[in-house]
């Protein structure tokens, strides 16, 4: 029997309440919270959550921007499946856009944004230091890959990778979630940083074409051990 779905906690604090409604619902989907295939019902997150119906569907439409929702026609917006040969496909596609990204950036590179970079660094070696949950540290992954799109400044590889990335780091984690995933993934960000930092574009991209890749590899290694976890929302 499976056990009842988790429910949203409502939300506190300060800040706009788009932007803390949209932080709520990707940290539930992160987190398994919001599971694949979980249906996002803009009437019943706003109860949950107790606030009102338009801060969730600009939350939802962000969601589906960010690759880690879908839109399904007849049945509204979901939580993106995982079909694991659809995504290898995709990381394949990802490994060389992100490789251009990192060439990009490093040709734009200046002291403002090596210094953005080394503080993300800097940032997740505290969340490992302090032990931080699986979430920040998927957060911070992302930051770290967005702010190298960011800098790689151009618009169309922008709107290219944004939801590929979104939709394969959704799909990795919720795969693969390992002790050693944090640690792995930050020495490799690092690596990425001293290439663009050494001014050779060429280099960079070699560097985030190698971290996709590995990241693929663990895929592959992960999904081989746990086959049964290929289908992940196709029978919710």
């Amino acid at each position: 029997m499976s056990s009842a779905p988790r429910r949203l906690t409502p939300l506190t604090g300060e800040g706009l309440l788009a932007d803390r409604t949209y932080a709520a619902l990707k940290a539930a989907v992160l987190d398994g919270t919001l599971p694949p295939g979980t249906g996002l019902s803009v009437p019943e997150l706003a109860r949950q959550l107790d606030v009102s119906r338009s801060p969730v569907r600009e939350a939802v439409q962000r969601l589906i921007h960010d690759g880690v929702a879908t839109h399904v026609p007849h049945r509204g917006a979901e939580v993106s499946r995982v079909d694991i040969d659809d995504l290898r496909q995709l990381y394949v596609v990802r490994e060389q856009l992100e490789g251009l990204a990192a060439r990009l950036a490093t040709e734009n590179l200046g002291a403002e944004g090596l210094s953005l970079l080394r503080e993300i660094l800097a940032e997740h070696e505290r969340a490992l230091a302090d032990d931080a949950d699986n979430a920040a540290h998927i957060e911070l992954d992302m930051r770290f890959h967005r702010a190298v799109r960011e800098l790689a400044d151009n618009p169309h590889l922008l709107a290219t990778l944004e939801p590929i990335a979104g939709r394969s780091h959704f799909a990795l984690h919720s795969l693969w979630r390992s002790d050693e995933a944090p640690r792995l993934a930050l020495d490799e960000h690092r690596a990425v940083v001293d290439a663009m930092a050494s001014g050779d574009p060429e280099l960079a991209e070699v560097a985030a074409r190698r971290h996709i890749s590995r990241l693929r590899i663990r895929l592959s290694q992960a999904t081989a051990r746990a086959p049964e976890r290929h289908r992940l929302g196709r029978d919710r």
